[in-house]
């Protein structure tokens, strides 16, 4: 388990997007894991929080990373690649949406329904069955939760995470209206290098790691990398390309690597180095268990 530095303050976490929204949930679910309080500081996209990061080295940050209906969110993983941030955790959630209005609403007096458009997409088959509620999109799910409280917008519900009801006090009045039911994001719990020796998990207590490489432009140099690891018992539970700008047909590999002996892990990493170019190690963790998912 991370042992974050020990002292009474709160944790400052970095998340993108607006109290109440899934990176809000989601980091308070993990860092109470951990035992801690946290002072969520927002912004609005994420190559600012990764600035924001760089610039003060004592704050930690959520990001998600990718997620079981709409896929690996690129963005980040490139904003993790060229950056110096490192991988002290990850955490997955199950994404839930709830529908709610201002309090004493009732479900047939809705005529608009706001959210991003994501959300409404996932919600799409729950909301077409209402065909009185117009569907308008909104640059955030909790940002409209939040709205329609501050500004008192009766007719008006939103399509939201059950935290963000609560946290603006709207009632709730469907639960459990997407799609599908088995929709999980993961996040990724980031730390500036110097933070990370002191808040990540101990070198034995590690079982995950993130990885980014490329390999030479020849035929079988992948699939040598992919049998060195299966040698060394290393699964490999995500690998992810992405084309090279100005590298015309090459390619970086993101690759998510879980083990049961770190120092296997540490003899396969050795021996696919002479192979890959480019080789930068993200992150070293621990894998989130089944039983500690938040559903």
């Amino acid at each position: 388990m991370s042992q974050f530095p020990l002292h009474d303050k709160p944790l400052r976490v970095a998340i993108q997007g607006v109290a109440g929204c899934f990176h809000d949930a989601a980091a308070h679910e993990y860092f109470a894991s951990q035992g801690r309080e946290v002072e969520i500081v927002e912004f609005d996209t994420f190559p600012a929080l990764f600035d924001a990061m760089h610039t003060d080295a004592s704050m930690l940050g959520i990001v998600a990373i990718e997620n079981t209906i709409a896929g690996s969110l690129m963005g980040n993983h490139e904003l993790l690649r060229s950056s110096d941030l490192r991988i002290i955790g990850e955490h997955k959630k199950r994404i839930s949406h709830v529908l709610c209005a201002l309090p004493g609403t009732k479900l047939e007096e809705v005529e608009e329904v706001n959210s991003h458009p994501m959300a409404l997409m996932q919600c799409e088959q729950y909301l077409l069955r209402h065909p009185k509620m117009k569907m308008v999109e909104y640059f955030d799910t909790a940002g409209s939760a939040r709205d329609i409280a501050s500004r008192r917008l009766e007719r008006h519900a939103a399509v939201c995470g059950e935290f963000a009801a609560n946290l603006y006090g709207l009632d709730i009045l469907e639960k459990g209206i997407e799609t599908n039911k088995r929709n999980f994001t993961r996040f990724l719990i980031l730390a500036d290098p110097l933070l990370a020796a002191e808040a990540g998990p101990s070198d034995m207590d590690v079982n995950k790691a993130s990885i980014m490489f490329t390999t030479p432009h020849s035929k079988g140099a992948l699939a040598n990398v992919l049998a060195i690891l299966s040698f060394y018992d290393i699964n490999l539970s995500k690998i992810q390309s992405a084309p090279i700008i100005g590298r015309e047909w090459e390619y970086r590999f993101f690759v998510d690597l879980t083990f049961g002996n770190v120092v296997r892990y540490h003899q396969a990493l050795d021996a696919i180095r002479p192979l890959i170019n480019d080789f930068k190690l993200l992150g070293e963790y621990q894998e989130e268990t089944e039983d500690r998912i938040a559903y």
